[in-house]
């Protein structure tokens, strides 16, 4: 376990990281022996920063959910992070891929809720039904520090991962909001076009066998800790494609069939 001192310079040191642009290596090779509450505790202390400077909370995002990213990123346990307001961006927006240090888009599905969930005997029917509507999304998301550091090849873990907010960085969404009963989520599916060709497919069965399993996993992660989603939350459920990294002068578009699409420009 680590101090209270060691948890606040590593938030410390992810938050700098994200202000002057310049990723670090790993925080396990500092700390060797940082167990999931670590990161979980300095993921909060970061998240508690940007609120002190004025964010707030908007939701959350559930990854490594799938195959894809398990194997993309080479982590096997799901992992949550916390969605602030500054995070957001309209479809079509133009998006400073300086603001970012290693970018990269995944697909993904967004459940906003109209009633709380809690517990940790959250059903996919109790996430159907405290669901308002789900929304097409693309995530932004970013590491603070080194995937893979360049001088020794060490591979981040997933602790190092999570405490990085689960790599989160950004969400984009558009397209057409539908009921959850409307459609059958597993079989929603995504092409993601980088500046006109496709780079990645899926379909949302992808995570966990259905995205709605997605939010009961988490509800069941925070149960211990007396934490619940709530009304209003908008929640990533998690990429069902592998992650496609972009950068200034590019153009992303996610092309979900039906539910419409969602594009973005790097500038």
């Amino acid at each position: 376990m680590l101090t209270q001192e060691q948890i606040q310079n590593a938030a410390e040191r992810l938050y700098q990281a994200e202000k002057e642009r310049k990723q670090f290596p790993a925080l396990t090779l500092d700390y060797p022996d940082m167990t999931m509450d670590d990161a979980y505790a300095i993921q909060k202390c970061w998240v508690d920063r940007k609120i002190a400077e004025g964010d707030s909370i908007r939701g959350y995002k559930i990854g490594l959910t799938s195959r894809a990213m398990q194997m993309a990123s080479q982590i096997d346990t799901p992992d949550y992070g916390v969605l602030l307001e500054s995070m957001f961006f309209d479809d079509g927006a133009e998006i400073k891929a300086s603001d970012f240090l290693d970018p990269r888009i995944e697909v993904e599905l967004g459940f906003v809720l109209k009633e709380p969930l809690s517990g940790e005997n959250v059903t996919i029917f109790d996430v159907l039904n405290a669901t308002d509507y789900v929304i097409p999304a693309m995530e932004l998301i970013d590491a603070r520090c080194l995937r893979t550091d360049p001088e020794t090849g060490y591979t981040r873990k997933v602790f190092d991962t999570i405490s990085d907010n689960a790599a989160n960085a950004g969400v984009i969404f558009g397209g057409r909001a539908v009921k959850p009963t409307e459609i059958d989520l597993r079989w929603a599916a995504g092409l993601l076009y980088l500046n006109g060709q496709i780079e990645e497919t899926g379909v949302a069965a992808g995570v966990l066998g259905n995205p709605a399993n997605g939010i009961s996993w988490v509800c069941k992660r925070f149960a211990p800790h007396g934490v619940g989603l709530e009304p209003g939350q908008f929640i990533l459920s998690g990429s069902f494609t592998r992650p496609v990294p972009v950068k200034a002068g590019d153009t992303v578009h996610a092309d979900f069939g039906p539910l419409g699409s969602v594009t973005a420009r790097f500038v």
